[in-house]
């Protein structure tokens, strides 16, 4: 019973989140900013998470794997990238379904994936750009603590 009134309270705070993205421009900048970061926070890893499996943005994933956590990690480069494709899409429902837990779980991620990127040639930029998106993801997670309808 407790997990049928959880599990309602969940799509019930998504629903409302889904209005207040669709009437954004009726919400204070705070609140705008916050849903705004809430969305980028759910594609992103949705994306390329999902990208990991089916390789429509890139198809050469595995030089992204550092050769220090290809050594950390069982298997191959292949395999990292699964394991990798699984986190992204579980962080997104994370962030989907409690954004406050989610971002900074997200913000985690990001974080070790920028020391990946930082240790591979050639890729600084990556790394930097990575470190941002974690910044966002800590942001996005703190404003849910006033923003979002629900703890969580």
């Amino acid at each position: 019973m407790a997990l049928t009134h959880a599990w309602h309270d969940i799509v019930h705070d998504m629903q409302d989140e889904m209005h207040d993205l669709a009437t954004i421009t009726r919400h204070d900048a705070a609140r705008q900013a916050y849903l705004a970061l809430w969305a980028t926070m759910f594609v992103v890893p949705l994306a390329f998470g999902l990208d990991r499996f089916s390789g429509m943005m890139n198809d050469n994933w595995e030089g992204f794997v550092a050769n220090w956590v290809n050594d950390l990690l069982p298997g191959t480069a292949s395999d990292a990238i699964v394991i990798f494709g699984v986190v992204e899409l579980v962080l997104a429902a994370l962030v989907l379904a409690m954004p406050r837990v989610g971002g900074d779980l997200l913000a985690l991620w990001l974080a070790l994936l920028a020391v990946n990127f930082f240790s591979i040639d050639q890729m600084g930029w990556l790394g930097v750009g990575t470190v941002a998106l974690a910044i966002c993801a800590m942001a996005m997670a703190r404003l849910s603590t006033t923003y979002h309808h629900a703890e969580g």
